[in-house]
């Protein structure tokens, strides 16, 4: 089961329950390890299955946490995205005893208990321990806002549409989102798939009993959205974004670089500055071969250079792209964002991919999938104006072809274009919104010790 603490007079005891998949668990680990670099006597326990376990046991991270596991009572990681229905119904209706019997061994109770949203039985177990509950929300405060607020969709006559007639409606109405057209709405309202909508719904049931809101976004990114939170709900809410792995790009320490012969940072030294385009579709869900083709087809006529991370495929797309760049199966992320080298970012839109890409200060090309995806392109190109969408219009298994896509490389990584020179003008802006919130007296770093003086209130162990 992992340590057990008993020092409840010394210790402030947090429990970290997180939805098992990369992108939930990297950033609530990333909060985690906030927490107890800012207040010595704060232990974690964070509480994964014996999969997740064995795939991320061995990663740094500070003496103050660690790892419980439960049964792996849900398909394993490695066919999560073949297999999600099931995935889903088994996270939902299998976890729960195993983490209230989990809790039951705990000698003292925890000062908190950290869940992400989606796992609406954690808020009931803790709420039927009497332990608060912090709900840490995944994805962007406009997503959530457009869940919260689904019944207007209805009221309006906008709620499961026919997207290719009437996609291209706007809702205004959404408090705290700007207008948005409904094909712009994460993919779930749209009635693809009823299962996972009602799902949704029945987690948003279950938010207001929890007893803080958690928001892995900085204020400043997303205001009116994050003010609407506060007005609509009577529990606290903090923002403790960006929630991304930024402290080793300080401390200087450095993960694997290297696959086989091939160092990518080494690599990225060798090159001009702003002269890659570094290319991600992110970790859990695909394109199609036959657009993954194209895309290579139109990387190898554009000329720029690429740096791509594809999992799975790495020979064959090598093969097409040409040799002005790299295809790996996996690298540092964010430390290739930041590296001076690398001049866009092409994206599937992932919350966490996003970012790292504005802490990292480059523009986006974006190709979202599914999911919140759709939402996060449309705050990076509409609302921050920060970058261009790879597919210019909706549509449902048309491929976007590399003639459209070398074009729009090419134009994309010119330096000297007005509207390339603008987008990295205003998201050289983001960036720094995002030092100053975890500056000294920024907005995520006050909001960050305000969530551990209130966890604290009551709790000798952290008095």
């Amino acid at each position: 089961m992992g340590y057990i603490y008993r020092e409840a007079a010394t210790v402030c005891h947090v429990v970290a329950m997180p939805y098992p998949g990369r992108g939930h668990i990297n950033p609530m680990m990333e909060l985690c390890m906030s927490l107890v670099r800012r207040k010595d006597d704060i232990r974690v326990t964070f509480v994964v299955t014996e999969e997740w376990r064995s795939f991320i046991g061995s990663d740094p991270k500070p003496d103050q946490i660690s790892f419980s596991t439960v049964a792996n009572v849900v398909p394993s990681e490695l066919v999560r995205a073949s297999n999600m229905l099931e995935f889903f119904e088994a996270l939902m209706t299998s976890m729960e005893a195993l983490f209230e019997r989990f809790l039951d061994h705990l000698v003292h109770p925890p000062a908190v208990i950290i869940t992400d949203t989606y796992l609406l039985w954690a808020v009931r177990v803790g709420n039927r321990k009497n332990i608060p509950v912090a709900s840490f929300w995944p994805m962007s405060v406009n997503v959530f806002l457009m869940f919260h607020y689904l019944d207007l969709l209805r009221e309006n006559g906008q709620f499961l549409v026919d997207l290719l007639e009437r996609g291209y409606e706007r809702a205004d109405y959404i408090p705290g989102v700007s207008s948005t057209s409904l094909v712009d709405f994460p993919s779930f309202i749209n009635g693809s798939n009823p299962y996972m909508l009602g799902r949704i719904v029945e987690v948003f049931s279950w938010v207001p009993k929890a007893q803080y809101l958690l928001f892995h976004s900085i204020y400043e990114l997303e205001p009116q959205a994050i003010d609407a939170i506060k007005a609509g709900f009577s529990f606290l809410v903090y923002t403790v974004g960006p929630s991304i792995p930024y402290s080793k790009l300080q401390d200087g320490s450095h993960a694997m670089t290297a696959h086989g012969d091939i160092d990518y940072l080494r690599w990225l030294d060798d090159r001009p500055s702003k002269s890659v385009l570094y290319i991600s579709m992110g970790s859990f869900l695909s394109f199609s071969s036959a657009q993954m083709d194209e895309i290579a087809g139109g990387l190898h006529d554009s000329g720029v250079r690429y740096l791509w991370v594809a999992r799975g495929e790495t020979s064959r797309l090598k093969e097409v792209c040409g040799d002005k760049g790299l295809v790996v199966p996996w690298c540092d992320q964010l430390r290739v964002l930041c590296h001076p080298s690398v001049g866009g970012f092409w994206t599937h839109c992932g919350w966490n991919s996003v970012r790292e890409g504005v802490f990292a200060g480059g523009p986006f090309l974006t190709y979202p999938i599914s999911a919140d995806q759709r939402p996060n392109s449309k705050l990076i190109v509409e609302d921050w104006k920060v970058g261009r969408r790879v597919e210019k219009e909706y549509r449902l298994e048309n491929l976007v072809r590399r003639e459209e896509i070398g074009g729009l490389a090419r134009d994309f990584m010119d330096l000297d274009s007005n509207e390339g020179k603008e987008m990295r003008r205003v998201v050289k802006g983001f960036q720094e919104i995002c030092q100053q919130a975890i500056s000294k007296d920024g907005s995520s770093e006050t909001s960050i010790k305000s969530f551990i003086r209130e966890i604290s209130i009551g709790h000798l162990s952290c008095s």
